[in-house]
């Protein structure tokens, strides 16, 4: 059997697995399909494309279980996270970032690794032998799901996710909008007006739901359901389920002062966040759309400032997959019935960049110490990576798994501190503080030199 490393897929969990491999001493082989076999979503035959937000959450490493997944990452050397740190964009106390600088980056770091060699092709079937990682996400091709599915003997899960639109700057009406990051929340002035604020009165925001109940939506195919993941729900989604469901979701009004009418608190606020470093395009925060394109053009031009915008990018929606990975996948991410085969990223069930990332990150590091003949445990459920690795490996309930973004939920209590909103604070710091621990401990025995 080879030495080598195989992984399916250049997107974050395979591009981050493939550099802690390569820095191992493993020799690896990225497989990317794109771009000789495209997606609906990507643009681009770049390693590591975002194809949805530009953002990677919270950077709040003390108080937020996002911002710790950061701070863990980065402690390990990661190539995503240090890639998302060279091309930053202000987004308050978010991590955002110039998405095609980014993608570039991370193609050039990797293409100038001695230990990495890329090829491109689709892999449509399940390897038998050597080492392997399918970091495909959710959109892996048909054929390779397919033989994942004949191989598990069990359907793969599914749920639609949606891409928020992307407007042109100069579209939008400054004298109605302006710039202010929730609650002035960031370090510089650059980050305490991140974002780009439209606001509504009581009878535009009614109009607005009308709008988006009435609008043309795309249609599911036969057979398929709209499991949504609620992370991810369509704005007309939820306006479905209340009226004043997005008031109190992406659409909250709080935290900001209308500099045209101060005096005038908003009933609600769109808000959009730069999508490039030259502040020329910006995403819709949280509008993530399955309406028709020319009824989304009608209907965001509802919104106060965007009269008159042009869009460089209107919403869709897709059929995201992935494994019962409770069921499917040991304690060191390796499918049971196939053990030569490791899965990371979106495809075992984790939600969003950082943690397919960070599930890279630790199949690479994984994987890397079984081909040297070794036994890497995983992290503690008391760190980010770790509680994450031990939700999809048999934390979460398989009959009713469903994808997760990284929470303080995942985490084992802190003992001696009580439940609550009002200790809230200092719970997340005493969760972040023994993370920040145990990673360190952890990360000095998987970093040690064989």
């Amino acid at each position: 059997m080879t030495q080598e490393l195989h992984i399916i897929g250049g997107g974050m969990a395979g591009s981050e697995a493939a550099w802690q491999a390569a820095n191992a001493g493993i020799s690896v082989v990225v497989h990317e399909m794109r771009p000789a076999v495209g997606t609906f979503a990507h643009q681009t035959g770049l390693l590591g494309e975002m194809v949805c937000s530009n953002s990677f959450r919270s950077d709040d490493h003390e108080q937020n279980a996002v911002g710790l997944l950061h701070w863990e990452m980065r402690e390990a050397g990661g190539l995503i996270m240090r890639t998302a740190d060279k091309h930053r964009l202000p987004a308050g106390g978010a991590l955002a970032v110039d998405r095609e600088p980014f993608a570039q980056s991370v193609t050039d770091a990797l293409m100038a690794h001695p230990n990495v060699r890329v090829e491109y092709g689709e892999i449509r079937a399940l390897p038998r032998d050597g080492h392997w990682i399918i970091a495909t996400g959710p959109l892996t091709s048909s054929a390779l799901g397919e033989a994942i599915a004949a191989e598990t003997g069990a359907e793969a899960l599914a749920f639609f996710d949606a891409i928020a639109p992307i407007v042109y700057h100069d579209s939008i009406d400054m004298s109605k909008a302006w710039m202010q990051s929730r609650y002035d929340k960031g370090e510089t002035e650059e980050e305490r007006t991140a974002y780009l604020n439209c606001p509504m009165d009581k009878v535009q925001y009614e109009a607005f739901i009308d709008a988006l109940i009435a609008a043309d939506k795309t249609e599911f195919h036969e057979g398929e359901t709209a499991g949504y993941f609620d992370g991810c729900l369509p704005i007309e989604v939820m306006a479905e389920r209340g009226r004043e469901t997005l008031r109190f979701g992406p659409m909250k009004p709080v935290g900001l002062t209308n500099p045209h009418q101060p005096d005038v608190k908003p009933y609600a606020v769109v808000q959009l966040r730069r999508d490039n470093k030259l502040g020329t395009l910006y995403n819709i925060v949280g509008f993530q759309t399955k309406m028709k394109y020319g009824a989304q053009a009608d209907v965001f031009k509802c919104i106060p400032g965007l009269e008159e915008a042009r869009f460089a990018r209107l919403g869709g929606i897709h059929r995201n997959t992935f494994l019962n990975a409770p069921t499917l996948l040991d304690g060191q991410m390796r499918l049971r019935s196939q053990p030569n085969i490791r899965f990371a990223g979106q495809i075992t069930g984790v939600e969003g960049y950082v943690e397919s990332a960070a599930m890279g990150m630790l199949a690479g590091q994984l994987a890397a110490a079984e081909i040297r003949g070794e036994r890497l445990e995983t992290p503690p459920d008391t760190t980010a990576t770790g509680a994450l690795i031990t939700h999809i490996s048999g934390g979460a309930e398989a009959k009713t798994f469903q994808p997760m973004n990284v929470n303080f939920g995942l985490f084992p209590p802190v003992e001696g501190l009580k439940g609550g909103r009002r200790g809230r604070k200092d719970r997340y710091k005493a969760y972040t503080d023994r993370g920040k621990g145990d990673w360190k401990a952890w990360l000095s025995g998987a970093m040690a030199p064989a």
